[in-house]
């Protein structure tokens, strides 16, 4: 079990949320190189990990219902 002091190391992390949100990016798309992984996990703050996975699963979901809305709305799915 980890300590709460590990814990509060790693939300003090200097990590950008940009960054974050970029790393999210790629991990959505399944693509990451092994220096870049490394990188991420030294640098990456938890707290804005989180925020940015809900945040990107949040734009894929909405892009899927608007997709099907749209693939509906237009016929090509009769």
């Amino acid at each position: 079990m980890s300590e709460p002091s590990d814990l509060r190391q790693a939300a003090a992390r200097k990590g950008t949320f940009l960054g974050t949100m970029k790393a999210v990016a790629w991990s959505f798309f399944g693509v990451r190189r092994g220096a870049d992984y490394e990188k991420d996990v030294s640098q990456i703050n938890p707290v804005h990990l989180v925020i940015a996975g809900l945040l990107g699963a949040a734009v894929f979901v909405g892009t899927l219902v608007v997709l099907v809305k749209w693939v509906v709305g237009s016929g090509v799915a009769a």
